[in-house]
């Protein structure tokens, strides 16, 4: 009999080890990659080799989209704040222009007339508010 080794046990390792072990696709660690401005190491022939760093990213990253329920926009902000402070990812491979431009952005003029707002929309703002800030100091 033979035993398998964890993937994660390894020093570097290939992105069907991360998605496997995040039980997740290959085109989804991709596609984080270019969204979340991370650099993965290349080999000579372009294969994408990660780290247990990286491998941290990518699991905290799943945990906010999937689990916690943010927009891409929103984890890319948790990042950025957790960047800011002492955080899981303040120290990361994260590119800092990916994590601001979106929201270093001039805020758009209102338009003249807007509605009332909606009490009810107002109370799930107030409890997400809460969650962002609990989340920030939990990450901090």
């Amino acid at each position: 009999m033979e035993t398998q080794k964890k993937p994660m046990s390894k020093k570097r390792f290939r992105i069907g080890d991360v998605a496997r072990e995040l039980k997740i696709k290959k085109f989804v660690i991709r596609f984080w990659e270019k969204e979340f401005g991370l650099k993965s190491d290349r080999s000579s022939g372009g294969q994408r080799f990660y780290d247990k760093e990286d491998f941290e990213i990518f699991k905290t990253i799943k945990e906010l989209l999937y689990s916690k329920g943010f927009t891409i926009a929103g984890a890319r902000l948790q990042i950025k704040l957790a960047q800011g402070g002492q955080g899981v990812l303040a120290n990361s491979k994260i590119s800092p222009a990916t994590t601001t431009d979106t929201f270093d952005a001039p805020a758009k003029e209102p338009p003249q007339k807007q509605a009332a707002p909606n009490k009810e929309a107002l109370a799930k703002i107030k409890v997400l508010k809460k969650e962002l800030l609990r989340l920030r100091e939990k990450l901090a």
